[in-house]
């Protein structure tokens, strides 16, 4: 017999990570991490099925989180994470120089793009 605990949905052979309890006083579905040990009116799921789990209608499901899993990244996450490749990519402002910081000012450098500069013309 195999170590590892199976998805008990059949024809699914994939490793259980979560429990599948039903409490039918309460008419609730209640799918937690896995259980230490297999119990006779359990079932052991899968990532997958324990992500598409459906109740019955009229069941409510509680899912209980596993606070030892890695966390998934939230909206916010990823918003941050956006905004920050934003502002990498944005054009230093005038008057920065490739570092950040005040460029020693030139008073022929009108503008800046990339390597290119704007001159003034020694006329005006």
């Amino acid at each position: 017999m195999s170590p590892v605990r199976r998805c008990s949905r059949t024809a699914c052979g994939r490793p259980a990570v979560a429990t599948l309890t039903y409490v039918y006083a309460d008419s609730t579905a209640v799918l937690g991490p896995l259980a230490t040990y297999a119990e006779p009116h359990c079932y052991d799921l899968c990532a997958e099925h324990s992500e598409r789990l459906t109740a019955p209608r009229g069941w409510e499901v509680v899912r209980l989180s596993d606070p030892s899993a890695p966390s998934r990244p939230s909206g916010d996450d990823l918003e941050a994470l956006a905004n920050a490749v934003r502002e990498a990519a944005r054009p230093p402002e005038r008057g920065d120089g490739p570092r950040g910081g005040p460029r020693a000012a030139d008073p022929m450098e009108v503008a800046r793009r990339g390597h290119l500069r704007v001159l003034r013309s020694p006329d005006s």
